[in-house]
């Protein structure tokens, strides 16, 4: 079931853990110091993901729809490659409401801790998302090395078949200028 908050995990970043595997890069421009990188959420119906409430009559449940008004949240496991069995750097816990009559778009929030090898926090995303197609969810707040972090994450379905789907998380983020640590 592609349900929406599935696109947060929406997190990666390999350059630092596995540079031959993803990319990720680190920027200094006009007074932001930025972190671009991609992971994969992996999102498991009824292991990792549940329907909390079923939603009004509508289209049925099937891998990318869910009833208008469904209740869903997740905890996925954030990876390095789409493969399953990847190394897993974080996890995307949130939740999702079926916003529209055709069940392919919700409104999700979602909280996504990483531990990567030179940053460790959270980061915390909302907004809407179309279980289909790649959809933008603004960055809202972060914790630990993500403090004062702006953004954005792109969430991207990359495999909607079968049991566990697979969103690919590209993540565009930028401190600003009083957010980066001086070194004394």
């Amino acid at each position: 079931m592609a349900l929406s908050l599935h696109h947060f995990v929406l997190v990666t970043l390999v350059l630092v853990l596995l540079p031959c595997m993803a990319t990720s890069t680190s920027h200094h421009h006009d007074g932001l110091k930025s972190l671009h990188f991609s992971l994969f959420q992996q999102e498991t119906i009824n292991k990792t993901a549940y329907i909390i409430v079923n939603g009004v009559a509508g289209p049925a449940t099937s891998q990318t729809t869910t009833p208008f008004g469904t209740l869903f949240v997740f905890e996925d496991p954030m990876t390095v490659t789409a493969n399953r069995s990847s190394k897993t750097v974080g996890i995307a816990e949130g939740t999702s409401i079926t916003s529209s009559l055709d069940g392919l778009r919700s409104i999700s929030i979602a909280k996504i801790t990483l531990n990567l090898k030179n940053h460790k926090g959270s980061i915390s995303v909302v907004g809407g998302t179309h279980n289909i197609k790649p959809s933008d969810h603004p960055v809202v707040g972060g914790t630990g090395d993500f403090m004062f972090v702006q953004g954005y994450v792109t969430a991207s379905p990359v495999d909607l078949k079968g049991l566990t789907v697979v969103y690919k998380i590209e993540f565009h983020l930028y401190w600003p200028p009083y957010a980066i640590k001086s070194s004394s």
